[in-house]
């Protein structure tokens, strides 16, 4: 008997020393992040109509704090010897970051607010880094674009799932099929996924690019003439 009291007894402390309690609980807090972005901007000669606005993003070798950077490739190249009736605007990645979509969508409100912009075709392209960042910032404001014109870039997975967000929007994805920095698999994933649900997209593969698949996209006027074509729906 006096055995089974102090089991009796040892049994219960064991309960005590497991029981448990649970609280819920509020946490209120504020992160407040300071981001920085030179851009430079060209302005067409006519501003007192509604003109369009090209959004183009370099890729990993421009960043910096050198603005004249992002006119060595793309649109700023082009306009070197030609004209585009439409304002250009090219801004630069800081040095240790990526393109943060967030940031670039305020950098569009801010050109918006100040210039004569058609808001119904804004057009968004880069190369690269800057490919990567036009399917992360489409995906993030896919309301926002009438065009999209990615070149060699990487795609990450949640454009991969969420494809069908921007059905709408009408795509050029150009990649070099030699391409040994960004594998070209990513262009004709993302290209097989958009074309379940996107009736206006088309895949170009250059058999005999590399990396630099976008000199030859951006130095010819027929890429520009085509975004100016289409209007958001």
């Amino acid at each position: 008997m006096k055995k089974f009291r102090i089991l009796a007894i040892a049994l219960l402390g064991s309960l005590v020393s497991f029981a448990q309690t649970e609280v819920n609980g509020k946490i209120e807090t504020k992160i407040v992040t300071q981001k920085e972005l030179n851009y430079a901007l060209h302005i067409p000669e006519n501003t007192k109509e509604k003109k369009p606005l090209i959004l183009f993003l370099h890729g990993s070798g421009e960043k910096g704090n050198n603005i004249e950077k992002v006119k060595v490739h793309g649109p700023f190249k082009y306009l070197k010897t030609n004209n585009l009736d439409a304002y250009v605007l090219a801004p630069q990645c800081p040095e240790n970051e990526y393109w943060d979509s967030e940031v670039l969508y305020r950098l569009i409100l801010k050109i918006q607010k100040e210039y004569n912009i058609d808001s119904n075709r804004i057009y968004l392209t880069g190369l690269s880094m800057g490919g990567w960042g036009v399917w992360n910032l489409a995906f993030e404001h896919p309301d926002t674009f009438a065009a999209l014109v990615p070149i060699a870039g990487f795609v990450d997975r949640v454009p991969m799932i969420e494809n069908c967000k921007i059905a709408t929007i009408p795509i050029r994805i150009f990649h070099g099929l030699l391409d040994d920095v960004v594998d070209v698999n990513y262009s004709i994933s993302i290209y097989k996924k958009l074309k379940a649900c996107n009736t206006d997209i088309k895949l170009t593969i250059f058999d005999d690019a590399n990396h630099d698949s976008w000199t030859r996209v951006y130095d010819n006027k027929e890429i520009y003439d085509w975004m100016f074509k289409q209007i958001k729906k």
